[in-house]
């Protein structure tokens, strides 16, 4: 492993020749060379301390320890080439000076160093593998020592468990004690405080300046801690002294309340005292109306603490609404809301009373110089403005808005009792009071148009309106106004109409004709009962919503036209033989089916106060249509047949004489009026077509006296067309009919012929 680095100039007897093998003698002893023998000598070292890789198993350490130890011969293996290069250049130095002391060097064969470097790595392997094991060892055994350990103290601890468990047995036993106690003594505690609070409060209530709490915040503790005290007697009353301390509470409640009223009433009489002032001396509606609304509301809400004191009580007996919220001392919070209500009322009527009495006068002077329809739409314009503002201000002030309710309990009963010049959400009255006295002398068709103007302008919204909170105030104002005053007025004003221009209305002979029809219009040769009785419905829908329709007025106008209608019949056949003109069953369906029609045109289904569904002239005549007319001519004529369709329908009865017509009673009170409508309009046509249908079978038979076919027809035909002229569908219908009778009565008599 030399030969590399050796000098050439040794020559064959170097150090390695083999007469030095030999071991032959020099002249001169040669020294070893220490120095060369020390860095020819391989020195063991430990190997350099490394990271194994952690074992998954104890089957896989022996695979980690193998590669660890190749490792570590190869880096070994490159330190040895490092350290040889590193002496090529000293091993030049060392043989000359070798050479120069002539003695043989003395090396290891290189069968002896060819086992030692193949042992050296298993002598490396065996060194690891003995430290390794001493390591395991090792902590085997500081393994076994800590579970030794564990063991004794796992013992310990059971055995200081089995100790204590009785103590701490007793120790939980305490504390369950501690804490009932704890709890008994907070309890008394707590319930000692409702006993103690009445002298701090008594003496607070008492005081000299006990007035002057009410401006502060926490007089609503006050009123809050009273209320506590008064629902634990009343929780309580077993208790000791609890009755007694119960009306002691109530009495400082009811005082603590007073101050309140009085402290919010000489609030509001202050300001008052400055607002109403500056209001009567200005003209300035603009000014006036700052004044009672901006400036009025900006000094009540100054004395910030006496307005959350009333909002708390307010809100103790009334929700957001204004609905009653029944509790312990109900009666106690609303008496006294009541009379902040009355006091707050008197004085918003006292202060505003200028502008109100400005608005009446404006009113009264636009009825005479325009007309009352204009001034009443003004009037209410005006009115509903201020009362939104009034509403407004109330909000702000007592924190709730008041809607209609009908519980006497509630905030709204209460502002409705204090009738008052001013109108606010609750007290419509004014505006009432107002209108009335103006309408009530006005026209009918006035009111209607009235009616129907504030209907349409505040009840019925468009599709494309959006609602807002002014809106919403008109409605629900709007509704009161009609329902509580203007629709009762309205039906008044009818009923007073109906009598005056149909129930004692005269019928004198000259109105007993059918003149021609005018210009086409069906209506216009009526009666003028029945023409006025339309006006009367047209005008009554013009102011009415549709769901008025079942009112007591609309039944009433039909009910007293029929009347009237049958009155002129029977006139009319008293009169036949001096004047055979008009039929009167010709008449009684002309003014009839007008009057039927109008009812359809006007979509008024129903008269009565139960709903009922409307038959119109189309239904009625599909119920006589010509396939129902021959069996019922057949029956009648017979004798021997019910009415059938008639009975079931109409309510007609069949009759001994079976040439008479169904007998035409009088109105019922408690009918639907348009049910008899329909009676009535059936009987009088089967009179007519029964009458026409035998005159017109005697002059087809050629019957002594009788006139001529043509004669007869053209007679019918004049007839009809006068009465019905501009309703060709009616005309046909009824020709139609007279054929079918006549046909009928031929058929029957031929029958009778044959037996």
């Amino acid at each position: 492993m030399y030969e590399d680095s050796w000098p050439q100039d040794i020559g064959e007897e170097g150090p390695f020749s083999n007469s030095q093998m030999s071991g032959s003698k020099q002249p001169d002893a040669i020294q070893p060379l220490e120095e060369l023998f020390e860095e020819a000598e391989t020195i063991i070292e430990p190997p350099e301390a490394t990271l194994s890789r952690r074992a998954k198993s104890y089957s896989d350490f022996y695979h980690i320890v193998r590669a660890q130890l190749s490792k570590d011969a190869a880096a070994k293996k490159r330190r040895k080439k490092a350290k040889e290069r590193g002496l090529e250049a000293l091993a030049v130095e060392r043989i000359d000076k070798f050479a120069q002391n002539r003695e043989p060097l003395r090396l290891i064969s290189p069968d002896d160093e060819l086992i030692e470097a193949s042992q050296q790595e298993y002598l490396l392997y065996q060194d690891q593998l003995e430290m390794t094991e001493r390591h395991l060892e090792a902590l085997i055994g500081s393994t076994n020592g800590a579970l030794d350990l564990l063991t004794s103290l796992a013992d310990s601890f059971r055995a200081v468990e089995s100790q204590t468990s009785s103590f701490q047995a007793q120790c939980d036993d305490l504390l369950s004690e501690e804490r009932r106690l704890q709890k008994l003594a907070d309890e008394v505690g707590t319930d000692l405080h409702y006993y103690a609070y009445l002298d701090g409060v008594t003496r607070r209530l008492n005081a000299p300046g006990a007035s002057r709490l009410v401006n502060h915040e926490s007089f609503g503790e006050i009123l809050t801690n009273l209320d506590a005290c008064i629902g634990f007697m009343i929780e309580h009353p077993d208790y000791r002294d609890a009755e007694s301390y119960l009306a002691r509470y109530q009495s400082l409640l009811t005082k603590a309340l007073h101050l309140l009223e009085v402290g919010f009433t000489g609030h509001l009489d202050r300001i008052s005292s400055e607002i109403s002032k500056q209001i009567a001396a200005t003209q300035s509606e603009s000014a006036r109306h700052a004044l009672a609304y901006g400036r009025f509301e900006e000094m009540v809400l100054e004395v910030d603490g006496l307005i959350a004191n009333a909002q708390r009580l307010i809100r103790s007996c009334y929700d957001q609404l204004g609905n009653p919220t029944p509790g312990q001392s109900f009666d106690y919070y609303s008496n006294t809301a009541v009379n902040i209500f009355a006091s707050y009322a008197d004085v918003r009527d006292r202060d505003l009373r200028p502008i109100t009495q400005q608005d009446l006068e404006a009113f009264k002077k636009e009825v005479k110089e325009v007309n009352a329809e204009t001034a009443c739409r003004n009037f209410i314009k005006q009115c509903y403005e201020r009362s939104y503002d009034e509403a407004t201000l109330f909000a702000k002030i007592f924190s709730i808005e008041p809607q209609y309710n009908v519980d006497p309990q509630s905030a709204y009963a209460a502002l409705k009792s204090q009738q008052k010049a001013l109108v606010n959400a609750a007290n419509i009255a004014p505006i009432a009071t107002t209108l009335q006295s103006v309408l009530q002398t006005s026209e009918l068709q006035t009111l209607c148009n009235l009616l129907g103007w504030i209907t349409n302008e505040y009840l019925l919204l468009e599709y494309d309106e959006e609602e807002t909170r002014y809106s919403i105030h008109c409605h629900d104002l709007t509704a009161r106004l009609l329902i509580e005053h203007l629709w009762p007025l309205t039906d008044t004003a009818f009923e007073a109409e109906i009598t005056k221009s149909i129930s004692k209305a005269p019928i004198p002979p000259e109105s007993l004709r059918i003149t021609p029809v005018v210009n086409g219009v069906a209506s216009s040769n009526v009666h003028p009962i029945t023409k006025r009785a339309l006006e009367l419905l047209a005008m009554y829908d013009q102011a009415m919503p549709k769901e008025r329709s079942s009112s007591p007025v609309v039944f009433r106008i039909i009910q007293e036209t029929i009347l009237a209608m049958q009155r002129a019949e029977s006139r009319l056949k008293s009169n036949k033989a001096a004047n055979p003109e008009p039929d009167p069953d010709l008449f009684m369906i002309k003014n009839l089916l007008i009057l039927k029609n109008g009812l359809v045109s006007l979509e008024i289904g129903d008269v009565r106060s139960h709903p009922a569904a409307m038959q119109h002239f189309g239904q009625i005549w599909d119920a006589l249509s010509p396939q129902n007319w021959l069996g019922l001519f057949r029956g009648i004529l017979g004798g021997s047949l019910s009415l059938g369709l008639w009975s079931s329908v109409a309510g007609a009865s069949p009759t001994a004489n079976a040439k008479a017509p169904p007998a035409k009673n009088p109105v019922q009170p408690e009918q639907d009026a348009n049910e008899k409508l329909d009676e009535l309009l059936r009987q009088s046509i089967y009179a007519f077509t029964q009458r026409w249908g035998t005159l017109i079978n005697a002059a087809r038979s050629g019957k002594r006296g009788a006139k001529s076919l043509e004669a007869t027809e053209k007679e019918l035909d004049e007839k009809l067309l006068t009465a019905f002229g501009g309703q060709p569908e009616v005309i046909a219908k009824l020709q139609e009919a007279i054929q079918i009778n006549a046909q009928a009565q031929k058929e029957l008599k031929a029958e009778k012929g044959v037996r």
